[in-house]
């Protein structure tokens, strides 16, 4: 496993900057999620480290050595990308042992690779069959298989998951957390499915417009997001964002929504942001809304409220029947919220 270090990264097309002065540092054997927007800059950026994009500035050390114009193959990297890219003619075997072979390797350190990995994932009984013979799961495994087959020091993903169906990509998502903890290596992932992002990372970078966001374990960036774009973009549904004035004494108001926060910004205009799971409906309570919306999704409802004309979404995990025109009582955990600047959208 090798460390990656990005320093001063710029990578411009025509007059467009696509990343700017851009730092970052990969621990080795860390699983590093960048995660973002699409046209974010996180593919460039995943690109640029496999070096299939040039550099308009700063540098790309891999395990400690300047990388920053070395050729793809040099780079001691193995990449997964979006699309399994197999040739459709060749077997399973020898789409991962192709590359292999083009390097010279010996036969039998070949096989023994081929085998070592296809066990890994589950492909043992696949190795004589073409990509046109496998679902589309397999296939995916197939083109992780060709990269870890080099045996590398850093291993690249470019949104892997995205073409597969909903219960395929919760699958290969823990086979990727269960490969990663058994070889340990240093992985670097771009998604910008929130869910990949907090059950896969050790640590999430948050992107916006070319530009880091906030860098965190996935609880950091969900608890303590550094600024408005992070806490709206990660979170479904989506924090509940609400503009008032902060007291002396950490009392919020906005018009028919009052309450007291745990926090010890400034008095002014603030924005308040508080989490649907840290709204709870009660039997009772100082604050009262009717519910609008009310959105079954098995184990709990997202039930969706209208106090004084704020719309609020909160998660209710009892049965309890809630209908649309309902009064009902409510809560804030007050010293679950965070506040941002109105005008910059910087947490304060």
């Amino acid at each position: 496993m090798s460390n990656v270090t990005l320093r001063k990264l710029c990578i411009t097309r025509g007059n467009n900057a696509i990343l700017r002065d851009l730092d970052l540092q990969v621990e080795p054997g860390e699983f590093l999620v960048l995660l973002g927007p699409s046209g974010c800059g996180k593919s460039t950026l995943l690109h640029s480290i496999a070096g299939l994009i040039d550099l308009s500035g700063g540098t790309i050390e891999i395990g400690g050595r300047d990388m920053s114009h070395a050729d793809p193959s040099e780079r001691g990297i193995g990449m997964v990308f979006q699309s399994y890219a197999l040739y459709p003619t060749m077997t399973v075997e020898k789409n991962m042992s192709f590359g292999l072979k083009i390097a010279g390797m010996p036969k039998a350190e070949i096989a023994r690779r081929v085998q070592h990995t296809a066990g890994m994932l589950q492909l043992d009984a696949l190795l004589d069959r073409k990509p046109s013979q496998l679902s589309g799961g397999q296939r995916q495994r197939v083109a992780i298989g060709r990269a870890l087959v080099r045996e590398a020091g850093v291993y690249l993903f470019d949104e892997p998951l995205s073409n597969l169906d909903a219960k395929l990509r919760a699958e290969l998502r823990r086979e990727l957390k269960l490969l990663h903890g058994a070889l340990g290596s240093t992985m670097i992932y771009v998604t910008h499915d929130q869910a990949e992002a907090m059950t896969l990372a050790t640590r999430i970078v948050v992107m916006q417009h070319g530009r880091i966001q906030q860098i965190g374990t996935p609880a950091e960036v969900y608890d303590t997001p550094a600024n408005r774009f992070v806490a709206g973009f990660l979170g479904s549904p989506s924090m509940n964002f609400i503009e008032g004035e902060l007291d002396a004494q950490g009392r919020f108001t906005a018009g028919a929504l009052q309450l007291t926060v745990t926090h010890g910004a400034a008095p002014g205009k603030v924005t308040l942001a508080a989490r649907p799971e840290h709204i709870h409906i009660v039997d009772d309570g100082a604050l009262a809304a009717t519910v609008t919306l009310v959105e079954p999704m098995g184990n709990h409802q997202v039930v969706w409220l209208d106090c004084g004309g704020q719309a609020l979404s909160c998660i209710a995990h009892d049965a309890r029947p809630l209908g649309i025109g309902q009064r009902v009582a409510f809560t804030v955990d007050g010293a679950r919220v965070s506040l941002f600047d109105p005008g910059s959208g910087a947490r304060l």
